[in-house]
């Protein structure tokens, strides 16, 4: 009768090893996905006097700014890099929402990458597996 019990035990393993496998291996082609998804981000806003054009990427960084010619009528050169600092932001903050939408389509809601996402404190990333090794030293 033990050797039927391990025998089912070890069946009872092998099925949540492969289970819990596949569910890492769907989790690792998202991730690939998500990788090539975030890359290709592309955001782009255009200043409320369609002047200036500003591209971001999905981590915010500036690919390109287009400023129409009608930027040599007004000579007004704060003016000017006001309205490019506020377009560049306003394309940052979409691509920081284009982003966030983007990985809680691959991440748990409860996740750690989300909430570094909302919040950008590395507490909020790291704060679930503090959490699991804080439990592991306790009860070792």
């Amino acid at each position: 009768m033990d050797a039927q019990a391990d025998r089912d035990v070890n069946r009872e393993l092998r099925a949540r090893f492969d289970d819990i496998y596949g569910q890492y291996q769907q989790l690792r082609s998202g991730l690939d996905t998500l990788q090539a998804r975030l890359e290709a981000l592309r955001v782009t806003r255009r200043s409320a006097d369609g002047q200036v054009t500003a591209t971001v990427g999905a981590q915010g960084q500036l690919i390109e700014v287009e400023l129409t010619t009608a930027i040599y009528r007004d000579r007004d050169a704060g003016a000017l890099g006001r309205k490019i600092t506020e377009t560049i932001r306003a394309a940052a903050t979409a691509a920081a929402d284009a982003t966030s939408d983007l990985v809680a389509e691959s991440m748990p809601a409860g996740s750690g990458a989300m909430g570094f996402l909302k919040t950008g404190d590395y507490a909020a990333l790291l704060g679930r597996a503090d959490a699991v090794l804080g439990k592991g030293e306790a009860t070792a």
